[in-house]
């Protein structure tokens, strides 16, 4: 019984971060000019190819890993790319936030949910960089373990379950 409650919590926090990865695609998608500008906002010592290339490619694999999520397929796979996105999302945010940089995250579109309208002082809060950035810590903390229990999970061929190949 127990191993169902956990398995049913370990989909349902998994769905939740699919969700979010659809959120956060969604939101650069539908403003790619805006997603680049934040990207440039973090004064990251990178090429503008490899940033520009990064707008592009990167929310297209934020949307596919949270529908592989939500799906519950290759979920090995969209944790391992979820977990290294966000690992890289820290580490932007934190070196901004360490820097003073008084930037939105670009992470979350909260007009689309019509929040910073109704509350523009916590919409502030929310899309800043302190916040991002320990939002994002917490976001890998579960990315990871999520990648640990699917890991432990799957069933390992051992070579001595392994079919032998002769070389006839």
């Amino acid at each position: 019984m127990k191993d169902a409650a956990v398995g049913k919590v370990q989909r349902w926090l998994g769905g939740l971060l699919g969700l979010l990865m659809l959120w956060a695609a969604v939101s650069k998608l539908a403003n790619p000019t805006e997603f680049l500008g934040s990207i440039y906002a973090y004064q990251l010592p990178l090429p503008h190819l490899m940033l520009q290339t990064a707008a592009v490619v990167l929310p297209w694999v934020e949307l596919l890993c949270g529908l592989l999520l939500l799906a519950g397929l290759w979920t090995e796979t969209a944790l391992i790319l979820v977990t290294a996105m966000l690992v890289l999302f820290v580490v932007a945010t934190g070196q901004a936030w360490v820097r003073g940089l008084e930037i939105a995250c670009g992470c979350f579109d909260l007009t689309l949910i019509g929040f910073s309208k109704n509350n523009p002082a916590v919409a502030h809060f929310l899309e800043s960089v302190a916040f991002a950035f320990f939002r994002n810590l917490l976001l890998t903390a579960l990315a990871v373990y999520l990648l640990r229990r699917a890991c432990r999970q799957q069933p390992r061929t051992s070579k001595a379950d392994a079919p032998e190949h002769s070389a006839a």
